[in-house]
């Protein structure tokens, strides 16, 4: 059989029909004898065809193919149009321009010279790659980041045809050498995570690194600097943790009417809420038993003062140690995925944040009603009765965003920023609703939108994440106070007013995830990408 038959397996059909009986002789090969009632017979002329072509490639242009009768192609007689990126735009943007843009309008990258004289090897790039996204993705970056900094690693090596994927546990990456290759693929899962903002920019410094052009960082010296970032520890001890806890409980319950008593035992309530949290993960129970945990003591201790009829405002204390357990950061990653295409992402970050936020009802509703059931006086409609007291509310939220980007491991160089940027986020968020009386969801959107502007401002101006600049300061926006009372309510059997509350506390959490995001496209919708086409998104699907 010659090479081409032997490529392909003979099917049953290309076989004898019939296997001739016991005892009859058949001369010569049967498979060749035996022959289908359409075959012609014997001595029957038949002008020979012409040898057939040797086997080629699919790709190859056909021998009968002529240019002068083929007809106009599609391509323009100029030829494609170029399309430049902007150098001195952070790779971010370059990347998630490309990213944005169809597979066969992307251009090619220009070939960076690295240590090694052929080029690394294809699989140790891609380990890299899938190495480098797992720290994001672990982090709490957005899917669409964490796609935009593979996709700039693989292109620092001369990789142009990948193509990453992300989900909320799953990388992974194929490359494609040629049309004619097999590609490679390579996948990676995540199963930790961890909130660290410093590991975070150090991961965008060593991506940053690998996409300038002037810079040439071999494969193994990008290893060494990924593995001393896996080895760097958190610039916070564990009892800074613990009392930032406590202070960012402490500043919530002064931004809803508290006064020193009430941050005082708002303060004891989150840091002995935090010991019980950090205990239960010692002992490896599940992070929604954890936030249970942690939601029981600031109600224990707001439920006790007010059975000990002492004068505070008891639902101060208990909403400050809310704001210490509200998952704004998992927030606003889901929705942002969501909003940018990412649904897979979006449905499970999303359903993450529901289990948090259901295992801090369960911790608060224990307690609640126990307390009502003991006598306790607490008063649903205190809601209504927040005292406007703007220095000390402004002095609150800052402290609120710096203890906040403490628990978020944030280098030092960034929490003055993020402090400010969390005093300017009240300040219109109050402008707006105290002053111009607008509503709490408008009024929330319009100053997470701010935070989101300026955070991506500010990582623009440092060439890093817009994490670490945006997530703390919208922790004073944070619906801590709808929440609690919608659980007062469904406590005291008032559950149409208690879903109510609840229901306002869901549309503030989504106006501070849609502002950010949106905030944060609007920064780069004014920025040049250097294409006469600028920056693409996908088309609305109009139903098919």
């Amino acid at each position: 059989m010659t090479d081409v038959e032997d490529r392909k397996p003979q099917s049953d059909e290309a076989r004898m029909a019939f296997t001739p009986p016991a005892g009859v002789e058949v001369v010569g090969d049967s498979e060749s004898e035996t022959t289908s009632e359409f075959a012609l017979p014997k001595g029957l002329g038949v002008p020979q065809s012409p040898s057939p072509e040797p086997e080629g490639s699919a790709f190859s242009t056909p021998s009968l193919y002529s240019v002068e009768d083929a007809s106009p192609a599609f391509t323009p007689a100029t030829g494609i149009p170029k399309i430049s990126l902007t150098k001195d735009l952070p790779w971010q943007d370059r990347m998630r321009t490309m990213l944005r843009m169809p597979v066969a309008e992307r251009p090619a990258p220009e070939r960076m010279p690295k240590a090694e004289e052929e080029g690394p090897a294809v699989p140790r790039v891609l380990d890299l790659t899938l190495r480098i996204g797992e720290l994001l993705l672990a982090g709490g970056e957005g899917a669409e980041d964490v796609e935009a900094a593979m996709f700039a690693v693989c292109r620092s090596y001369g990789l142009d045809r990948c193509e990453p994927n992300v989900t909320f546990t799953l990388l992974s990456i194929s490359y494609q050498p040629s049309l004619v290759d097999d590609p490679v693929s390579a996948s990676r899962t995540v199963r930790r995570r961890g909130t660290d903002y410093t590991r975070l920019a150090a991961v965008y410094q060593l991506v940053d690194d690998l996409s300038d052009p002037e810079s040439h960082i071999s494969l193994e010296e990008a290893y060494g600097r990924l593995a001393e970032i896996r080895r760097n520890r958190h610039p916070y001890p564990t009892w800074v943790l613990t009392g930032a806890s406590g202070l960012l409980a402490g500043a919530a319950s002064v931004l809803v009417g508290g006064d020193v008593i009430v941050f005082i035992a708002a303060m004891l309530g989150a840091m002995l809420g935090d010991r019980l949290a950090w205990l239960c993960a010692g002992r490896g129970l599940p992070e929604f038993y954890q936030f249970t945990v942690a939601a029981m003591p600031p109600a224990a201790i707001g439920v006790a003062l007010t059975l000990a009829h002492v004068d505070v405002k008891a639902s101060a204390v208990i909403t400050g140690g809310l704001f210490a357990l509200l998952p704004g950061r998992a927030l606003v990653a889901g929705v942002q995925d969501g909003l940018t295409g990412f649904y897979i992402t979006a449905s499970a970050r999303l359903l993450e944040v529901m289990y948090f936020f259901v295992g801090i009802v369960v911790g608060v509703l224990v307690i609640l009603y126990f307390g009502v059931n003991l006598g306790a006086k607490l008063d649903p409609d205190a809601a209504l009765n927040i005292s406007e007291r703007p220095y000390w509310q402004i002095g609150a939220s800052m402290l609120l965003s710096l203890t906040f980007a403490v628990l978020l491991q944030q280098e030092r160089s960034t929490v003055l920023a993020v402090t400010l940027n969390g005093g300017v986020a009240w300040v219109v968020y109050g402008a707006l609703h105290y002053a111009g009386e607008l509503s709490p969801v408008a009024s929330t959107a319009v100053a997470a939108g701010l935070v989101g502007l300026f955070g991506q401002l500010m990582a623009r101006y440092r060439f890093a994440s817009a994490l670490p600049y945006t997530t703390a300061a919208i922790g004073p926006l944070l619906p801590g106070s709808a929440t609690y009372f919608g659980l007062l309510s469904i406590a005291q059997n008032k559950v149409d007013s208690g879903l109510v509350s609840l229901a306002t506390a869901a549309s503030l959490a989504m106006a501070i995830a849609i502002g950010v995001n949106l905030g944060s496209e609007i920064s780069r919708l004014f920025l040049r990408i250097g294409s006469p086409e600028k920056r693409r998104a996908a088309k609305r699907t109009r139903g098919f």
